[in-house]
Parts: structure tokens; sequence; C-alpha cells
């Protein structure tokens, strides 16, 4: 049986990586494409009960605490959804994945970022994705969105006053995160795929599906 496609979709707050990953999950479909769209940290049970943990805005955690619970709910994801699904032949979309760890808690943090490749790779086992979608917004206005989305979302307080633990991180964070981003594609141009801020929704949509259905037509001309 072929393995199937992984794809992921990176980037910082208020992106649009949800709407995205959603849109081409749908399209794929309409096309009888067997897709699963997933999420880190997220996905399964227990994994997504370590995403309450981690973004809530009361919890208080170390660095190094973040880095090996977001890893800790990464093997489980692994183990529970992608491994499987890809060996079923399935297309696999995941909002974030590795690139985000070394992203937020490498160039974010300022975490070792040996250790977290390492800690990538266990929790892995060396998978990695297909195809990586880096939708790159500028800083302030991916947090205005990302902000304005939580407070129409959800009438929870801590919400409402400044989006979950993430989205409350400084603007100077965030735009390390953001170079950190660019910086792994640059480094990895075969992989990542980096569309700018300002096209419509449709237009980079357009964009995602025209370059993930010559990834699939390739694959099936192998």
């Amino acid at each position: 049986m072929k393995r199937g496609i992984f794809i992921t979709f990176e980037g910082g707050e208020g992106s649009g990586k949800s709407t995205q990953a959603r849109l081409l999950a749908d399209a794929l479909k309409k096309r009888r494409i067997p897709v699963v769209h997933t999420r880190e940290p997220g996905g399964t049970s227990i994994a997504e009960s370590v995403r309450k943990v981690l973004l809530n805005p009361a919890s208080r955690i170390a660095p190094l605490t973040e880095l090996l619970l977001y890893e800790a709910a990464r093997a489980q994801h692994l183990a529970e959804v992608v491994v499987p699904a890809l060996g079923e032949g399935r297309t696999v979309i995941c909002e974030r994945y590795t690139d985000a760890t070394e992203a937020y808690q490498g160039y974010g943090r300022g975490l070792d970022l040996r250790t977290i490749k390492t800690l990538n790779t266990i929790a892995t086992n060396g998978l990695l994705p297909t195809l990586t979608f880096l939708l790159d917004v500028p800083v302030k206005r991916g947090l205005a969105t990302a902000r304005g989305l939580a407070k129409r979302l959800s009438h929870r307080a801590a919400r409402a006053n400044g989006g979950d633990r993430m989205e409350r991180e400084s603007a100077a964070f965030h735009g390390r995160v953001r170079r950190g981003y660019l910086r792994l594609a640059r480094g990895n141009p075969r992989r990542f795929r980096v569309i700018p801020w300002g096209g419509t929704i449709e237009q980079v949509h357009a964009q995602i599906f025209t370059e993930v259905n010559r990834r699939l037509h390739a694959k099936r001309h192998r």
C-alpha cells in the first residue's frame, strides 16, 4: 500500500492556518481523496487535554516543561492518528507540527535548537512532512486577528482580555517566532512553500490547492 501524503500548515497567530487547512481538506474530499484533518497540540483525547493546559492563560509553565508537554502530545498524536492514516494511504493535513516547536520554543523561548531537534526526532521517529505551507503574516496584524477571533468565539474573560497563553506573549516574542519560521523555510526550500500575507482567503486557497494537486499528480505517476 502506498504511503499517504503528509501536509502541514505553519505560521504565527492569526495567519489563517485553520481556515486554509479546512478549505484544503474540503477540496480534496470533494475529489474523493481520503483525508485526515488534524492539529497539534491535539488530535487525540490525551493530546487535546495537554492542549488545554498549554494554552490556558492561567497556566504557569516553565519553558522546558512546555517543550516536553508539546513533545508528549506529539508522540501520542503520531501513534494514534498520523502514522496509521499515512499507512492507509490517506492524505494527512495537520495544523502545526515540529517546525512550530522549533519556531516557538526554540527561536521564541530561546531553548537549545539541537535539543529540540533531538526531541522532535524521538517523538516522531523521524517523520517529516511531504509539504509545509508557511502562512507568513506581520506580527501586529496576526495578533489583532487572533485576539479578535477569540473575543467572537468565547465569552470567557481570559480569552476576551487578550487571547490564549501564546497569543498573550509579547510582540517581541512573536517577532522572534516569525523570523524563526522564515529561517526554517529558507533552510528547507524543497519542503516549504511560503505564502506572504496579502491575498484573499480564496486566492491563498487557490495557491495551496494548485501545489497540492501537483504533488498528488506526481505521486500517482511515479
